[in-house]
């Protein structure tokens, strides 16, 4: 018997777990995931970044040249704090120069947001798949879904469109032609410098893309958690109510044109005040009584 219950237990444990994740195939649940995702792609592809760029000073003294001079640059793109050391083709002197810009503003804002919308989704899949009955069951909780999902939305096509314009002053700050405008010794026509190796930008503009993917993934699941709120289910009951009213005064009334009752008398569906009786004068009866 005992053997019986537990595995009377364990099929009955599957069968909930199973039921529990059934939400996951609902649009709700299944765009929560695509979120979940699409936000470690956000912040691990941009938080994770290292570039580097190489530009070579030829001197006329071949002694003080150096043909690759390498500037690492990284996450959070504090570039007025990255410094990097140039001949001066005078000697061997050496001079520090640092690059100029500071995006880490907009790299920061970014990220965060990719990390509170991962934090987000994940506890939001939970409740989903754990909690869903007491999810739906509480007025509060899909108002607060609801909310969120809004504010995230607006906050992620911020956060895109402001990180989207400092990558484009990152690339522009970091471009091998422009650092080269910063050396003296490249000013001298004597000198040559030239580029030697780019920075690699595939992951930084993969970032920029999943922060978009995740507005359109955050803007389209507006709709589903708002089906979700007493906003949606009391305005489907007031049209369903609106419209069985307007079907009722539509019912059909019984039209009598007009009855006739046994002693003769025609009464139209309009009381027009009227008799319509009709008695035979001068008739027999009559006749029988002058005699």
């Amino acid at each position: 018997m005992d053997t019986a219950n537990q595995a009377t237990s364990f099929v009955s444990l599957q069968l909930a777990s199973a039921g529990t994740f059934q939400v996951l195939k609902l649009p709700l649940g299944f765009i929560r995931v695509l979120e979940w995702l699409f936000a470690i792609f956000a912040f691990g592809t941009c938080g994770g970044y290292s570039g580097q760029l190489r530009v070579s000073v030829d001197c006329m003294e071949k002694a003080s040249s150096n043909l690759s001079i390498a500037i690492d640059f990284a996450y959070p793109f504090r570039l007025h704090q990255v410094s990097f050391e140039v001949p001066v083709c005078e000697g061997m002197r050496r001079e520090r120069l640092f690059l100029i810009g500071d995006y880490s503003s907009s790299a920061e804002f970014f990220v965060t947001i990719a990390v509170f919308a991962f934090l987000y989704s994940l506890v939001a899949t939970v409740i989903y798949i754990f909690f869903h009955n007491k999810y739906r069951e509480n007025i509060r909780g899909p108002l607060i879904d609801f909310v969120v999902t809004v504010v995230f939305s607006f906050m992620w096509l911020v956060s895109s469109s402001a990180w989207a314009k400092a990558l484009s002053d990152v690339k522009l700050a970091t471009d091998p032609d422009e650092v080269q405008l910063l050396i003296s010794a490249c000013k001298d026509q004597t000198n040559k410098c030239g580029s030697v190796q780019e920075p690699r930008w595939s992951g930084l503009n993969t970032s920029v893309v999943f922060g978009f993917l995740n507005f359109v993934l955050w803007a389209g699941n507006i709709w589903f958690v708002f089906k979700e709120t007493g906003w949606h289910k009391g305005a489907a009951r007031f049209v369903g109510g609106a419209s069985e009213k307007q079907t009722g005064t539509f019912t059909q009334q019984p039209y009598n044109q007009g009855s006739f009752d046994q002693s003769g008398s025609y009464n139209s569906q309009g009381d027009l005040g009227q008799q319509s009786e009709y008695s035979q004068v001068g008739g027999p009866s009559s006749y029988a009584n002058q005699m």
